[in-house]
């Protein structure tokens, strides 16, 4: 009947919606265990496989980079996949998470991803080997202990665990479906490559650790063993961290200023650690690495305490008064924590240099004329981007916001750099002079002193500019016609 038909007809969207609904959902299934053992398999594979050829290719300013970005392109090819793991200190650290009640994976998981890993990179490792005809042994640089690499291994395993936990497994950023999660996660590389390399090697990864000890194995092995425990150690401690900053992840609550206290501490104390790192280290890329070592902190804690890590910048966005939350008190509390990590990350860093520290003060000749210009200037702009990207509501970037701040740090490190340094930052600059107090060097902590008033002026003035280039940010928003209104345009 021409009814019927007609019925027919009119149900056929109804239909096609309904199929390709179940089509979408079967799309959405989870992928088979042995697509993610594949999965851990490949991306662990390149990963010490670019590591083998920068070294053995001699690549010492850009091979960090390279490492980095091998990483980060692989975890956002293979996250949907397999979660995009890659290291057994990573893997393991989410079955630590899932048995205390947080986000992560069960022990079998653990087990088997661990074992597709270690056996990826052993064969990776044995795959440059053959492509160079020669390789490299793994151990701390010379100079250095068992206890000075395992610190660094131990303190950077930490950072991209820490990193790795909050971007791509908390339950608010799963929600939202970040897509700077690869990003901070392969800029922790940057960080630890230029920072740590000159101490261990800067493996952060027992698949790397066990890949380059067994493919050298006729030149020594042993050492992966004492990089694996302290790089489970730092990954141990990334679960306890993550928890005190995250308790809604483990079924707590928590209305307290722990969370942001904690997050200013750490964030504050990888910042500086990484500054006395590369500093002492004589890094070719430290600017770089300091900022990538800014932006994948700011990208971890962003959401929980605005990711200050200065008190240049807290003073700002106080003065500012764009952020009612941020009470005199909570301002304090932020400043505290941030000079104590610095402090702590300062004598940590003398701990690993057995000794060494330096000052901030006029680089090759500079006066301090020109290190209070520098040091101003640098710091105003620093403070300004924050207050632009992750203050205003109308400049705020809901995505680039670390990567824009943390590119200041690349800006004024290397711009400000052959002149005072390029600090920029209060705990900076308080944080590693202050272990030379222990050499009685009174005019030294001095100067740090000077450096920390140029920065917090530096932050005030960005705040009073940022009043009259976003003043617009407090008046009503009025509605504007669209093209395709009844008003017109």
């Amino acid at each position: 009947k021409p009814s019927s038909f007609l019925s027919c007809l009119a149900q056929l969207p109804l239909a096609l919606k309904r199929r390709l609904s179940r089509q979408e959902v079967s799309s959405m299934a989870e992928t088979t265990l042995m697509g993610k053992c594949v999965a851990e398999f490949v991306g662990t594979f390149l990963l010490v496989f670019t590591i083998g050829c920068n070294v053995l290719g001699l690549q010492y300013v850009w091979g960090g980079v390279s490492v980095a970005f091998m990483l980060m392109v692989s975890v956002y090819s293979l996250g949907g996949v397999s979660g995009a793991n890659f290291n057994p200190a990573v893997t393991v650290a989410l079955g630590v998470s899932k048995a205390v009640g947080g986000p992560g994976l069960d022990w079998r998981t653990v087990g088997i991803y661990s074992a597709v890993q270690c056996v990826a990179g052993t064969l990776a490792a044995v795959s440059y080997c053959l492509l160079f005809g020669k390789a490299f042994n793994l151990g701390p640089a010379k100079g250095f202990g068992w206890m000075n690499a395992g610190l660094v291994e131990m303190y950077y395993t930490f950072m991209l665990v820490f990193v790795i936990l909050n971007v791509a497994c908390a339950r608010k950023n799963v929600r939202e479906k970040n897509q700077y999660y690869g990003l901070a996660i392969g800029l922790v590389i940057v960080a630890g490559a230029y920072g740590a390399g000159e101490v261990s090697g800067g493996c952060f990864n027992p698949a790397v650790a066990v890949g380059i000890d067994l493919s050298s194995a006729g030149v020594g092995f042993g050492w992966c063993v004492a990089y694996t425990v302290f790089e489970m150690i730092g990954a141990v401690l990334a679960v306890f961290a993550f928890s005190l900053v995250r308790p809604e992840d483990f079924g707590g609550q928590d209305q307290s200023l722990r969370p942001r206290i904690v997050s200013e501490f750490l964030g504050s104390f990888m910042l500086v650690f990484t500054v006395g790192l590369n500093v002492l280290g004589q890094s070719k890329a430290a600017a770089f690495s300091i900022a990538a070592a800014l932006t994948s902190m700011i990208y971890a804690v962003g959401d929980i305490s605005g990711a200050h890590f200065n008190p240049a910048v807290t003073a700002a966005i106080f003065v500012s008064r764009r952020v009612p939350d941020l009470t005199p008190k909570q301002a304090g509390l932020y400043v505290a924590a941030q000079i104590v990590g610095g402090l702590v990350a300062g004598f940590t860093t003398m701990i690993v240099y057995v000794g060494g520290g330096f000052l901030v003060g006029p680089v090759y000749g500079s006066s301090w004329a020109q290190v209070c210009i520098a040091e101003f200037v640098f710091t105003f702009i620093l403070a300004y981007v924050v207050l632009c990207v992750a203050v205003s509501p109308r400049t705020k970037s809901s995505h680039m916001f670390g990567l824009a701040i943390g590119s200041c740090v690349t800006v004024g490190g290397l711009a400000a750099g052959g002149i005072s340094g390029g600090a920029l930052n209060p705990a900076v600059a308080l944080g590693v002079c202050a272990p030379q107090l222990l050499n009685l060097d009174i005019g030294g902590f001095f100067h740090a002193i000077v450096y920390t008033v140029l920065e917090v002026l530096g932050g005030v003035a960005a705040a009073g500019v940022f009043k009259v280039t976003h003043d617009v940010d407090l008046a009503p928003l009025i509605s504007m016609p669209t093209k395709f209104s009844a008003e017109g345009y």
